[in-house]
């Protein structure tokens, strides 16, 4: 066996990916397994326009983990990549590379121009993608990846769609959704949850509608949004709460809520209340317009600036009186489809100020505030203007402020199905468990209707093709479109604009059907993908069926409001059942501070850094052993990935270094099987139950998908392999004889590190593979870690929990013995005489020899009890004097032989010299110690050649050696 090379995990790293490259490995660890039972996983598509980065990591370690994890506990697991193509993420980027900054900047430039732009960067860092796979370590079939803009991945989503209008859970309908006018299309509530900001700057506004009949009497309304103040159609009350008229020192006369009166001290002027009425008083009174920009119809003319009651309207803020433009708010629509208000447009679908809106027109919305405020305030229709901080909600990607615009939208109908979303759901278990009862479970007991079309160029068309008699045709398949097309040869290419030009029979009237304009939304495609990524049901009907629901997902808990939530939407409504059974939900990585990574902020090391400094096992490492896996936000350096290094990778490979320099001395060969050993030495039997104890914590956790709790026992059993086992048989390898004993600290070593190796091998799959190749070398097992059956936790009985808790009982007392060394001044090379320790479990011999070596005294005497505890006898005698003295020298000469450079086993000629009598008198009574210890052939008692001189207390000590003949 060759002694382990210095530690270098990016080498390593580099050299395991081109064996895994050259061998294949992964696709050799799926043909082993493909009889077996199937594991499906999921992977939730990413977008290759842009790089992975530090999010990521995390999710992406944890696919991988799990999955390497299920493959070795005997399942079949095929990894697919999978590619999101298409949305507002792609059609941004490709407006700022243009230098387009609306949608009619996008026509004049030309749709299909820029179609083909956008189809032309999707893919722009597949590249990086899949060499950051590489390099994190991840295993997936890259050949055989699917992309949402494939068009059997398309047709797919065209049948998820004409199902749902089958079970009549697909309808078009005119509401008043979150839409960006930036991009100029409606969101989903989920994608508006994404983005809310926190103390985003509003104007605050009162304003002044006078009364029709009442001169100089006004109702005070209030708004945040002055520019919907144009498109003003009505005021509404709380009926049943009460309103005061209020005369202020101009004689002008205000209608507020009397909760609401502290309003008035805005202006600082003095006021009396001159009456109090319910609002239902003032339900019905007309007021006069403040812009009479639109033109509205006779009938609703009479229906216009009334007041109106609503439950909506609330008294804990503003005036009481609420501003009603139908077009801009959801009780505001509400509102205004009930009494038939006009649905005054003030601003566009791009979020300028409409045509007919006088000076205003053209102007972005949000600039249009000031402009407003200022004529209003110059016409005294202003009572106050102020500016407040609140949360607000932002487009997810070009970060415009959202409005609420009414408009005819595609929605699934998952108010239908609430039912069986929170029903299905218990059905799942969550990692972390409070994310399923809690972020999720009640996400979907509320959920809304789900807004799935797009007012956009670069996604899945949207399959409804409408006559001018407004008959819908909903197409679920390539081959139904081409029955039903005009002109069946214009299907080709499904994108728009190439599939806007194909033209339908319809199917009720005959008439030529055109193409509805909107896109799908992309969440919509990445939450079909079950289905769509393997073409279902046009074909692979049994690989679908077999696969579905998912085993496992995993990703970010953001996704609790986006993919996870699309795929339950999607499955609940299909087929009323989960779409996945298990799900990992990963927090967010901060920086040190606790602040979110930035580059601009440079507070954290580069991806790169870490791969060619620390490497990716460690990474990988410190992230599933860490709370980010567990729903949780965690906080990341370079100084705590280098604690992991140290801490698990340096203190692992350390211990195979050590094993594998003497087996190379030693001639010693690992046998051609793996079988528990066999000693009678209780270190190793310590060491086989801890192993037992791990494999089988390990086990459980990871079975049930808790994978730092997994991976934390695997850290504790290498600290105990190093810190104590190794430590306490150095002897036991170090001496010449090849007896019994040395045999068996070989074959339980070697066991041991070959098992952790097969634990280690999900988490952190390079190093696992590196020093388990090397561990097995020459013997019949399989070739690869990674080709091996998880290990099974042996007896991990009675017998081996005794062996722990004596073990653990004799550590502990001897941390409180060494305590009392420490406190009495007398260092732990110097022997005493003897120690009480007290233990819960009582000590055989070979834990008391145990005991009495660390402690260095020269009997234990032991005794049990319910609590640990020990006391060491600290007298001094001219013997123990005298072996503390030899000790001491010891470790000199052990000193002297690593600065001559001498090999652990190379054996020496030894001189010691001391004009001290004491020193002599000890090297004299301790020479054959001194000898064992050093593998010194002869102890001569002068000096020659080179020689050092080292102190001892008070003494001078001289000490030659050279390396021996023989």
């Amino acid at each position: 066996m060759k002694k382990a090379q210095p530690a270098d995990f990016p080498k390593f790293e580099a050299e395991m990916i081109e064996v895994w490259d050259k061998e294949k490995t992964f696709a050799a660890s799926l043909k082993q397994r493909s009889s077996a039972p199937l594991f499906s996983f999921y992977d939730g598509p990413p977008f290759a326009n842009g790089l992975p980065h530090y999010g990521h990591v995390v999710p992406v370690t944890i696919k991988d983990s799990i999955t390497r994890y299920k493959t070795m506990r005997g399942y079949l697991v095929p990894r697919r990549n999978g590619w999101d193509t298409h949305g507002l993420p792609v059609e941004y980027e490709i407006e700022r590379e243009l230098g387009l900054k609306s949608k009619r900047e996008i026509h004049k430039y030309g749709v299909d121009k820029f179609i083909e732009a956008c189809r032309g960067s999707v893919f722009k860092y597949r590249q990086e993608w899949e060499q950051f796979f590489v390099r994190l370590g991840r295993w997936a079939d890259s050949s055989d990846a699917y992309s949402t803009l494939d068009d059997d991945y398309m047709e797919s989503v065209w049948w998820v769609i004409n199902e749902l209008n089958k079970k009549q859970l697909l309808e078009e309908t005119f509401r008043s959704m979150p839409y960006c006018p930036r991009c100029a299309t409606p969101l989903s509530n989920f994608e508006v949850n994404q983005n809310y900001k926190d103390n985003v700057p509003d104007p605050s506004v009162y304003v002044k509608f006078e009364l029709a009949d009442v001169p100089n009497t006004y109702l005070l309304a209030w708004t945040t949004t002055p520019w919907t103040l144009p498109a003003n159609a009505a005021l509404a009350v709380d009926a049943g709460a009460d309103y005061v008229t209020v005369e202020t020192h101009d004689k002008s006369r205000l209608i507020l809520a009397k909760k609401r009166l502290e309003v008035l001290d805005l202006r600082k002027s003095e006021y009396k209340v001159v009456e109090t009425r319910k609002g239902a008083k003032l339900v019905g009174q007309r007021y006069k317009s403040l812009y009479d920009f639109a033109e509205i119809t006779a009938e609703e003319e009479g229906r216009a600036h009334r007041v109106y009651q609503d439950d909506s309207v609330s008294l804990d803020d503003g005036s009481g009186i609420l501003h009603v433009a139908p077009r801009y708010g959801e009780t505001d629509l509400e509102l205004g489809m009930k009494e038939g208000l006009p649905l005054i447009e003030s601003v566009d679908a791009d979020g300028l100020m409409a045509k007919n809106m006088g000076q205003f027109a053209g102007t972005w919305f949000k600039d249009a505030d000031d402009e407003i405020i200022a004529d209003l305030t110059k016409k005294g229709s202003l009572f106050a203007a102020e500016t407040f901080n609140h949360t607000y909600p932002f487009c997810w990607r070009c970060q415009s402020p959202l409005i609420y615009f009414a408009i005819s939208t595609w929605v699934v109908k998952v108010t239908e199905i609430t039912k069986q979303l929170v029903r299905n759901n218990k059905e799942i278990k969550w990692v972390p468990e409070h994310i399923g009862g809690g972020r999720f479970g009640n996400w979907l007991a509320d959920a809304r209707d789900w807004s799935i079309s797009r007012n956009r160029f670069w996604g899945n068309p949207l399959p409804i093709w409408k006559c001018a008699d407004g008959h819908v045709t909903v197409v679920g398949s390539i081959a139904e479109l081409k029955e039903k097309a005009v002109d069946s040869k214009l299907v080709g290419d499904l994108h728009r604009p190439a599939i806007d030009k194909v033209k339908i029979h319809c199917g009720e009237c005959k008439q030529e059907a055109t193409r509805i304009e909107e896109v799908l939304d992309c969440w919509f495609e990445s939450g079909s993908m079950p289905y769509a990524q393997h073409h279902y049901p046009f074909e692979n009907e049994k690989l679908f069926k077999e696969s579905y629901p998912a085993d496992f997902i995993a990703e970010g808990l953001d996704q609790t409001r986006g993919w996870f939530y699309t795929l339950h939407v999607l499955a609940a409504a299909l087929y009323d059942k989960p779409a996945f059974k298990n799900v990992i939900v990963n927090g967010l990585i901060l920086a040190a501070d606790g602040q979110k990574l930035s580059k601009r902020l440079k507070n954290y090391p580069p991806l790169e850094e870490v791969f060619t400094t620390t490497g990716a096992d460690v990474l990988r490492f410190f992230m599933i052993s860490s709370p980010a896996v567990n729903g949780e936000d965690v906080r990341f350096s370079k100084e705590l990935l280098e604690d992991v290094q140290r801490n698990v990778f340096l203190r692992l490979w350390n211990v195979y270094s050590f094993f594998s320099t003497y087996a190379e001395i030693d001639g010693w060969k690992p046998p051609k099987k793996l079988a528990e050993p066999k000693s009678a030495n209780v270190l190793d039997k310590w060491l086989v139950a801890r192993l037992n104890q791990t494999i089988a914590e390990t086990t459980k956790q990871a079975d049930g998908y808790q994978i730092a709790r997994a991976v934390r026992p695997l850290q504790a059993l290498i600290d105990d392999l190093s810190n104590w086992y190794v430590r306490r048989s150095r002897r036991r390898f170090w001496k010449s004889e090849d007896d019994g004993d040395k045999k068996a600290a070989y074959e339980t070593l070697h066991y041991a590190l070959t098992r952790i190796c097969q634990l280690l091998a999900p988490w952190s799959p390079f190093i696992a593979d590196k020093m388990y190749r090397e561990l097995t070398a020459g013997t019949d097992l399989p070739k690869s870690v990674h080709l091996t059956d998880w290990p099974e936790a042996g007896r991990n009985d009675k017998a081996d929990k005794e062996v722990i808790a004596q073990m653990a009982g004799l550590r502990e007392a001897v941390v409180i013995g060494l305590a009392q060394r420490a406190e009495a001044g007398v260092k732990v090379r110097q022997p005493l005489s003897q120690a009480v320790i007290k233990t819960p479990a009582k000590l055989s011999a070979g834990f008391t020899e145990i005991a009495a070596d660390e402690l260095n005294v020269k009997k234990i005497t032991q005794q049990t009890a319910k609590t640990v505890s020990a006391k060491i006898d600290t007298k001094l005698t001219q013997e123990l004097k005298q072996e503390g003295a030899a000790r001491d020298i010891i470790r000199q000469i052990q000193n002297a032989r690593k600065q001559a450079g001498l090999a652990v086993d190379d054996r020496i000629k030894l001189g010691l010299k001391s004009d001290s009598q004491e020193i002599t008198n000890a090297i004299h009574t301790h020479s054959y110690l001194i000898a064992a210890e050093t593998l010194a052939e002869e102890v001569l008692y002068e000096a020659f050649g080179d020689s050092v001189n080292v102190r001892l207390g008070g003494d001078e000590i001289t000490i030659s050696l050279q390396k021996a003949a023989s």
